[in-house]
């Protein structure tokens, strides 16, 4: 089992982690997302995981996109750009800390 940005973010994201029960971000509507390949959402339905997304702060970002690959529920293509300077900005200010 791999996130939702395999291959993009530098976090850790082991199968122990992706197997623990799943935190939820206040989004349980997008469960009805389980299954859906990330190319075929509509754009409505992408702007409910942006919705989600946009009102998290940077380091919540890849806990949430873990929280997804454990549902089972892939990011839309369309946000997996913003999703990744996202993870980035909460790298980078968790750096300088």
């Amino acid at each position: 089992m791999s996130c939702s940005l395999t291959g993009l973010c530098t976090l850790p994201c082991d199968d122990e982690l992706l197997e623990a029960e799943p935190e939820y971000y206040d989004d349980e509507e997008l469960d009805r997302f389980r299954g859906r390949p990330a190319d075929l959402y509509g754009d409505a339905e992408v702007e409910e995981f942006e919705e989600v997304l946009t009102t998290m702060r940077p380091d919540e970002v890849h806990g949430w996109l873990r929280s997804l690959s454990q549902r089972g529920i892939n990011l839309p293509e369309a946000l997996r750009d913003e999703a990744f300077m996202l993870i980035d900005e909460g790298e980078a200010a968790a750096a300088t800390q």
